[in-house]
């Protein structure tokens, strides 16, 4: 009888800790990854019966799912706005969003429960998982990713929408970005980190790492970042033996050549945490590594990150304190950023030779990587950017209340906006687009404008009640000024936000203008002088009748002067408005 007691106690004990196993781990072959009903039904039965562990489940995303958060808090405090008054620290961690790339996703299931059974959660960080960012993508399972080394299923990188999902932060064009941006905004981290897989050339290293780039960061995070806790994430990986390398590019497609660091613009998730003045960072794995290894040194990097996050802890508050308090009154800002090759710092390097041979396929000559050639050298490592447009902040942003999706937008992320009182004429800087390019083909279901040119005029505009003013004061700064200047890399603009500005609305009947435009002429010597001097610049408008009485028309009273204007507009002085 004791004997079958102690058989029932041994097995309910081994079925209790198998259950515990997540699916990659119950995997023989530790080549698969969960599915969104598996992750989800893991995390629900985990947090049974454990006070430190909370599910939360945020807005909806494109298949009608919610976000579901996973947080962890020692002392079992789960209100945000308290863990801030208790001074604690929040990090915040990605998973899934590229659910062909899910290492994150089956490493932050294990972590978590490593840390609950272990009893190693850090007493001044809370820790917030998104368990599966992209569920859309991930239920649409398979194997698309030709160039990858398992698991033997997986996801599908776009979602329901097929949006590329870390191309959507800034514009949120879906549900699942409002759910994050939801996510962000109410617990504030100050470090993210987004787990991914990479592509590309092929080398030693199981992990790759994108950080936060540093000349586009706030210098405080930028001088941490790059002298402490960076070099302490390279430290920890190579002592737990998953030495790193950055992630980027070749300069001349192989590394040998140098690799060029990644520039993340708002539209990533980093480049769009940055304008939270959040540190933030991008795990790569390599693809080419067997899928086991790089789950488990995803797990190794979020244990070193956690780890000098509880141990920096006061100097994270205390910096994101400062750094809110300088963005607030920072004047100038950057809107966009290009290499600087002439600066060029060196790193050691362990790769593969890179050669060629006839293809099988089409008997040309293509590349592979020779792994019985391995080696390890110095390269070029470029590493440094700088500003190619920049903007002065006005004291505030006028925006009407016509355009309702940059409003939603800025409710959600926490940006401080007051009401006009009543219908005013304000005197402002206003924008017109003197120039702009578009892509001849669609970008995450967008043309976008780039090389944007601005002609800037000083005018008064009639607002009306109800109209939206921004003063640019606020820690959201960044998020401010890149999104509403036009000419920004990830502006409003650039995503076609205020496309209907570019539309012309009135127009003329030639034979019944010309005659306008005659006595507009003769009325108006000054008029007829700028026409003539137009002529002598432009030859084809000389030798065009109708493109003289065009150029007469858009410079005439009846010529619409909201074709081309940029409906928000920039006040300059601290004038008194009656705002509600």
């Amino acid at each position: 009888m004791k004997k079958n007691l102690l058989l029932l106690l041994s097995l309910s004990c081994y079925l209790q800790t198998y259950a515990q196993l997540t699916p990659f781990e119950q995997s023989k072959d530790k080549n698969y990854t969960a599915t969104y009903a598996e992750v989800m039904s893991y995390y629900q039965s985990l947090s049974k019966g454990q006070p430190q562990m909370r599910l939360f489940n945020y807005g909806s995303t494109d298949i009608g799912k919610p976000l579901t958060l996973v947080v962890l808090s020692k002392d079992k405090v789960f209100d945000p706005a308290q863990i801030k008054k208790q001074n604690k620290r929040v990090l915040l961690i990605n998973n899934g969003i590229h659910p062909g790339e899910p290492e994150g996703i089956d490493a932050s299931m294990m972590l978590v429960r490593d840390l609950l059974k272990k009893n190693q959660l850090p007493k001044d960080v809370v820790l917030c998982f998104i368990a599966l960012y992209n569920i859309d993508g991930n239920m649409n399972r398979g194997t698309s990713r030709a160039n990858q080394n398992g698991p033997r299923a997986y996801g599908f990188r776009g979602n329901y929408r097929n949006l590329d999902l870390n191309r959507d932060f800034i514009k949120s064009d879906s549900k699942n970005a409002l759910a994050f941006a939801q996510i962000l905004n109410t617990w504030q981290p100050e470090v993210l980190l987004d787990n991914h897989t990479s592509d590309g050339a092929d080398y030693q290293y199981v992990m790759t790492l994108i950080e936060t780039q540093k000349d586009k960061q706030n210098p405080v995070l930028a001088a941490y970042t790059d002298k402490t806790l960076t070099p302490d994430l390279y430290k920890g990986m190579k002592k737990d033996g998953w030495e790193m390398i950055p992630y980027g590019a070749g300069e001349q497609g192989l590394p040998d050549s140098g690799i060029v660091s990644f520039m993340e613009t708002p539209r990533f998730s980093t480049g769009y945490a940055a304008q939270h003045n959040i540190i933030s960072y991008m795990t790569e794995t390599h693809m080419l590594k067997p899928f086991d290894k790089r789950v488990w040194a995803t797990y190794a990097f979020m244990q070193n990150l956690i780890g000098i996050c509880q141990r920096d802890a006061a100097l994270l508050g205390a910096m994101k304190k400062r750094v809110d308090a300088e963005v607030s009154l920072q004047k100038t800002f950057a809107l966009n950023w290009v290499l600087d090759d002439s600066k060029v710092d060196t790193i050691n390097f362990k790769g593969y030779a890179a050669e060629y041979k006839p293809s099988d396929v089409s008997g040309l000559r293509r590349l592979y990587y020779d792994r019985n050639k391995p080696y390890s050298k110095t390269i070029k490592f470029f590493n440094t950017y700088k500003a190619s447009a920049t903007a002065d902040k006005p004291v505030a942003y006028i925006i009407p209340q016509a355009w309702g999706k940059v409003i939603d937008l800025f409710k959600l992320n926490k940006v401080a906006m007051s009401r006009l009182a009543h219908d005013t004429t304000l005197s402002l800087q206003m924008y017109y687009i003197g120039d702009y390019k578009t892509g001849t083909r669609p970008f995450e279901g967008h043309y976008m404008h780039t090389n944007v040119k601005l002609n800037s005029v000083d005018a008064k505009i009639k607002f009306y009640e109800g109209d939206y003013v921004v003063y640019v004061n606020q820690p959201i700064n960044r998020y401010i000024v890149e999104t509403l200047e036009p000419q920004g890399v990830d502006s409003f603009f650039a995503w076609n936000f205020f496309d209907s500005i570019l539309g012309q609305k009135e127009y003329f009947s030639d034979y019944v203008f010309e005659d306008v435009a005659a006595d507009l002429l003769k009325k108006d010597p000054e008029l007829r002088k700028k026409l003539d001097e137009a002529k002598a610049a432009d030859p084809k408008l000389a030798a065009s009748a109708g493109g003289q009485v065009n150029w007469v028309y858009r410079n005439s009273p009846y010529f619409e002067k909201t074709f081309l204007r940029y409906p928000v507009g920039r006040l300059l002085t601290n004038t008194k408005l009656d705002l509600r």
